[in-house]
Order: structure tokens, then sequence, then C-alpha cells
């Protein structure tokens, strides 16, 4: 066992103590659960965090490895930079070849894969209890002892300018990205995560060698582990794995610190493509992570466009036929975030369908929400939560994110209670706070300019 000590038990508050306070080697209890679940976290030599959720009545575990790095982190001339290094991770260790890599997990019917966001990067894992060693071992081995050949990179960047070609071949992700940087303009948050054909073909070896050496260190790591495992056992695995990568005294890396984030005049941002369908993204600028009106905006987002109950989907889709697809939609970040609503249209019916799209949201703002599509959104934003705690690489997720970047750990009584306590009076004032907004459009479809597109689907900002 661990030789790690308990500093405290019971329940905290929703706010995370600060890792950075807690002396190295030693563990505390940072949430507990009625049904037995209990969280906790040890900080290890070189400021690494272990988080791990004790998950009862489950055979799975759920593994991952955090870095605090994404998109955001790069400078305009390497864009695409955290996602290459998020494949390249992949591809062999002193160790471990690719092959080995991947066999070693799929051979005891466990799943692993990876994501880059704008703000951070996940590594991870699915597999039975018994194989949970095995899991650190291959992830713990990726992180800290990649070894990023030339050959390597050459051919990886080949396999990711296939997926920016595959990308632009999504028009609704297209019409996303259009939108981001219609919104951000040619800021952090603006520039795809993928990069673009130009920066991912000038990318140097060595520059990303040096992005992994800077940001893949212990104290801008947190491994995350939810289900059936024991915290101390866990402990000992992560010393075994990562070895003498975890030295110095370094503290673990301070939170994402809000900042104020670029942010446009309104603008229509149209790329032409010869679709079938234009795919028009509405948004306009709302809530960072930590709002506590964001609990209010989700249920918004439920009664606006969160399922087939929701009044965008009756108004465009139902009863006028006019899409297949429309939804709204939340994204929050550190210090910024955007309310958007996304449909999905034959060119010929774009203007009705935007028509009707701007109608609904003007009502929603005029009139209000009802107290029956109240207690839905909020039944939504219920189920969506308990669901979640049924699945071990939700809860991972969940316990990563609260260290990594948000800084808070709500008890699922505590999520409901502040669920629960949104009132109508609430969504009225983010109604009229988000809606009364010049909203920005992001738009794919077969128009020439910004003009064409105002002129034939009659939209007037």
């Amino acid at each position: 066992m661990s030789s790690s000590s308990s500093l405290k038990a019971g329940v905290p508050s929703a706010l995370l103590p600060s890792a950075r306070l807690q002396p190295i080697n030693t563990s505390i209890v940072v949430l507990q659960e009625p049904d037995g679940s209990e969280v906790r976290r040890t900080v290890l030599p070189g400021g690494l965090r272990v988080m791990t959720e004790y998950v009862p009545g489950v055979r799975s575990v759920a593994v991952g490895i955090w870095a605090g790095v994404g998109s955001r982190d790069e400078t305009p001339e390497m864009a695409g930079s955290a996602h290459f290094l998020e494949h390249l991770l992949f591809k062999g260790t002193e160790s471990r070849s690719a092959l080995e890599i991947s066999s070693s997990i799929e051979s005891v019917g466990g799943e692993m894969n990876a994501f880059t966001s704008k703000e951070y990067t996940c590594y991870y894992a699915r597999v039975l209890d018994v194989d949970t060693k095995l899991a650190v071992d291959v992830l713990a081995d990726m992180i800290a002892n990649s070894v990023i050949t030339s050959s390597d990179f050459d051919q990886e960047r080949r396999v990711i300018l296939e997926e920016i070609a595959m990308r632009d071949d999504d028009h609704a992700d297209n019409a996303h990205e259009a939108f981001a940087q219609g919104l951000f303009g040619e800021s952090d948050l603006g520039r795809p995560i993928l990069g673009t054909v130009d920066t991912i073909n000038a990318a140097q070896r060595d520059v990303v060698w040096d992005f992994y050496k800077q940001h893949y260190t212990p104290e801008k790591l947190v491994v995350s582990i939810a289900g059936a495992i024991d915290h101390d056992a866990v402990i000992d695995m992560v010393r075994s794995a990562f070895g003498s990568f975890l030295t110095g005294d370094q503290l673990p890396a301070e939170r994402r610190a809000p900042h104020s984030a670029l942010l446009l005049p309104a603008s229509v941002n149209v790329v032409q493509r010869a679709t079938e369908q234009s795919h028009i993204i509405w948004g306009v600028p709302a809530y960072a992570r930590g709002d506590d009106r964001r609990f209010a905006i989700g249920i918004l987002n439920a009664v606006l466009g969160g399922g087939m109950s929701s009044r965008l989907f009756q108004e465009v889709r139902e009863k006028r036929g006019l899409a297949y697809s429309v939804y709204s939609f939340v994204q929050s970040y550190a210090d910024t975030g955007y309310f958007g609503v996304y449909v999905g249209s034959q060119p010929n019916q774009a203007a009705e369908a935007m028509h009707v799209i701007q109608t609904t949201l003007a009502d929603m703002r005029a009139a209000g929400a009802t107290e029956t599509e109240i207690l839905r959104g909020k039944g939504q934003l219920r189920g969506g939560l308990v669901l979640g705690q049924e699945d071990t690489g939700s809860r991972m997720t969940r316990i990563a994110k609260a260290e990594l970047v948000s800084g808070e750990l709500l008890s699922v009584s505590q999520v409901l209670e502040c669920v629960d306590s949104v009132t109508l009076a609430d969504i009225t004032a983010i109604a009229e706070d988000l809606l009364s907004k010049e909203p920005t459009l992001g738009v794919v479809g077969p128009y020439s300019d910004t003009q064409d597109f105002t002129s034939r689907s009659g939209w007037e900002k």
C-alpha cells in the first residue's frame, strides 16, 4: 500500500482546496456521496496530482491522464501543435511500439483514445478492474517516455492532413469553425484545434518536441481514475508507472487564470461550399465556466433547443419541416463562452428557417419560458447528471476537470439543488441578456460571399 497519509475526511465545500497547499505524498478526501462513492486526491513528487473516485457496484475502470494544454496555448504559427502531439504520443515510446500500445489495451477488451480541446488534452483508457495497472502503465509510458521520431512525425503529418480534409467535408463542423472565427477572429479561441493545412505542412519536429517537453511535466498533469479501484493501490501503480518522471519539488500548476478573451463585433462569416444544405450557426457571447448563471443558461438551452420537445425543434422541424437537424448549445471557457443555435436547411428554405429561429428567440425574450418548460428543462439536466453517474468515463472526466480547470466539485445533491433553485425570473433575465445581443453567424453553403448569403436568406442583423 502507499505511504500517503490522510489529512482530512468528510465532505468539504464545493470548492476544491488548492493542490498547491497540499504537502507532497499526502492524500485528502474531497467528496463523499451517500452511495458510498468517494473522491480522493494525492499530490506526488514533481507536483503530479492523482484524482480517484471509488464507484461501488461496477467492474470497469476509466483511466485518464490530462494535460493542462490545448490549442489556446499555441502561437498562430504553430496552430495545431497540441493536437499533433496528441497523435504522436501513440506512435511509440522507449519500450513500446505503436502496435504494442494499442494491442496491449485491446487484447484485454479495453478501449483507449485521446482528444484535444482549446484548454486541455486527455489520454484515456477504459478497462476491467483487474487491468487497471496495465492501463496506468501504458498511458504513463506514452506521456513520460514518447520518442517522437522524425519518420513518425512525417507520417502522422499526412494523417492529420487527412483529418483536416475529413473535417472540411463535414459542413456542420465547418459552420462551427466559421462561427468561432467570426466571434474570436485569429485569437487563441478563434483558431481551429486541428490547425490548418499551411501550419501542419510547416510544422517541425523539434518545435513540437519542445512543446511536449514544456507542457507535459508532472506539475501540469492530472491522473484521473474512476471505477472499481482502491486509492492507495492506484497511487502505487502511478508511482511505479511514472518512475523517475516523478522528481523535484514543483508545486502543481495554477488552474488556468481567466483573462479577457478577444471578442469581435457581430458579423456574418461565410464559407463557400457547393453543398446541398446551408449550415448556419447563430450565436452570441455568453458566460465563462464558473459563472453562477450556468445552471440557468443550461435550462434555457434545454427549453430552446435541447431536444425533440424544445421550441426550436418543434417550430423549425415538426411544424414546418424546414430542417432535419436544429438545436441550441452552450460552450464555456475559463474567461468567456457563447450560446448558439445550429440549423441545416436547403438553401431555398434557409430564409424561412432563419426567420422562424429569430422569431422563436424573440418570443422567448419577450414572453419568457413557461413553468412547464422550465420543469421539463430541469428534468433534462437532472436526468443527464444521474445517467452520467452510471458511466465511469463520465465520472473520470468530471473529477479531472474539477481539478484541472474549474476548481469546483459539487456532489450530486448540490447540483440538483442548484438546478432546482433556478427560477422563472432567472430564465427571463438570462434570455434578456443573451437574446438582446447582436449575433455572429457562421455559414457554410453555396454562397459567393456574405452579401450573397444575406440577400438570399433575407438575413438582417
